[in-house]
């Protein structure tokens, strides 16, 4: 096996362990509700305060991995990761158990980015690179297919704490095996840290966020409530301000006006959104509503994850042959198609019905990683390559903290379940617009502007 395979190999265990445990703990929910006593907002911590953290300092990561060195950064952030599971796997209560969360996320903050730094900088020639991100797509999908079935399994058998388990001796092979076979490397210009950013960064998404959280208990309209909505509101107007005023800003505002890389932005946000949104509704509506198992609730989304599997490395050959532009339209389409059997679901409501759906929805998010990966890594320099797939990864996990956010919210509002089916077909149709309008001939002319203007022939 070629060296630079091997490597996407090593980099490719990583991203397993970064998303099964999304996918593990969404089914052990449910399990965790039980035994901690945890509220509906509470489940939405657990998720979010991983992907809050994860999403706060992904920018900062990849930046520091170009400074310091890519594979360094890669081991510290393995070894995090490996540590803060051990650790949630022994929580006493639902308060550990976030802070623990947070901690896996600053370990694997330090992962996706700098694993797909790693791989832009050992493939270089634009197809190779195409079929390696549609390898590291496929990886995702092996990850939601394993993770809802190897959740089940643990649940059932050992409980949810076992659900942890899984990432120690993964994590453990893979810092062992990236330092015996990753070379070190490094940008030749790295950025400046920018501290004030990185602040800004997070509360933005931290206020938001909670705002949103916790506005169905707060009420809508309550001092807190619209105080959290102000507080992102005033931190992100003061990113605007600080960043362009930064001779190395921790998000270079002007790549944004690539109509391509900002599309690639906003279809992430809604995708991962959809994602997100879609795993932690369907865990309790399989489990609390149809009254399902962990075990048969991670069956039932089984077909959904092997056509994510199956439909990724696709992804990757239609990016390398035709562009972003065919991908997405699919990716779209089947998104929001694969909801609307969801939206007259019951809880008597047949099988096939509900495999229809997970198919096609399984269709879509597995066209749509590539196209995002392969725009954001190939609209900026390879210098910078850390930051490059740092604002791509950070754009999924904003979209999945607020998929699961809003998608709690309404559950916990009380809203008729049908809404948030109906909320995840809007998102659908969004990437399906966003794709189409990002990737035409003026689009691109865009991108080619920009790039010229900061990297010049």
């Amino acid at each position: 096996m070629p060296r630079r395979y091997l490597i996407l190999a090593i980099c490719c265990m990583s991203l397993l362990i970064i998303s099964l445990d999304v996918t593990i703990v969404n089914i052990a929910l449910p399990a965790i509700r039980t035994e901690l006593g945890a509220s509906v907002s509470g489940l939405q911590w657990t998720i979010d305060a991983y992907t809050l953290v994860l999403a706060s300092l992904l920018v900062l990561a990849g930046s520091t991995a170009d400074r310091v060195g890519r594979r360094r950064v890669f081991q510290i952030g393995l070894a995090l990761f490996t540590i803060g599971s051990l650790l949630c796997s022994v929580a006493p209560n639902l308060q550990t158990l976030i802070a623990f969360r947070m901690l896996q996320a600053i370990g694997g903050s330090m992962l996706n980015p700098v694993a797909m730094s790693i791989i832009t900088n050992t493939f270089t020639e634009p197809r190779e690179r195409a079929r390696a991100i549609g390898v590291w797509g496929a990886v995702t999908g092996f990850s939601m297919a394993l993770g809802p079935l190897a959740g089940g399994v643990l649940v059932h058998a050992f409980g949810w704490r076992s659900i942890f388990w899984i990432n120690v001796p993964v994590g453990i092979a893979a810092f062992l095996l990236a330092w015996r076979f990753i070379p070190e490397s490094r940008a030749d210009h790295p950025r400046r840290l920018d501290p004030v950013g990185q602040v800004l960064v997070l509360v933005v998404l931290a206020a938001t966020t909670y705002g949103i959280i916790e506005g169905p208990n707060a009420g809508w309209t309550s001092p807190q409530t619209w105080g959290c909505f102000l507080l992102g509101m005033a931190a992100l107007a003061g990113l605007l301000w600080w960043e362009p005023r930064r001779t190395e800003p921790l998000i270079e505002l002007r790549f944004f006006r690539s109509v391509p890389f900002s599309g690639a932005t906003l279809i992430a946000v809604c995708a991962f959104a959809a994602l997100g949104g879609f795993l932690f509704l369907n865990t309790l509506y399989l489990q609390e509503e149809r009254g399902l198992s962990a075990l048969h609730a991670g069956l039932y989304t089984l077909p959904m994850a092997l056509t994510t599997v199956i439909a990724s490395p696709l992804s990757g050959r239609l990016v390398a042959a035709r562009g972003t532009r065919l991908p997405l339209t699919i990716a779209g389409s089947a998104m929001a198609l694969g909801m609307l059997p969801l939206t007259v679901s019951t809880a008597t409501s047949p099988a096939w019905q509900l495999m229809a759906g997970y198919v096609l929805f399984g269709l879509g998010f597995g066209m749509v990683n590539t196209p995002i990966t392969n725009t954001a890594v190939s609209g900026m320099p390879r210098a910078q390559a850390g930051v490059a797939a740092a604002i791509a990864s950070t754009s999924r996990q904003v979209g999945s903290a607020l998929g699961v956010a809003i998608i709690g919210a309404v559950v916990a509002s009380s809203v008729s379940g049908d809404a948030g089916w109906w909320i995840l077909v809007a998102l659908g149709l969004a990437v399906l617009a966003l794709g189409r309008f990002s990737t035409g001939r003026w689009a691109r002319a865009t991108a080619d502007s920009v790039y010229e203007e900061k990297v010049p022939a």
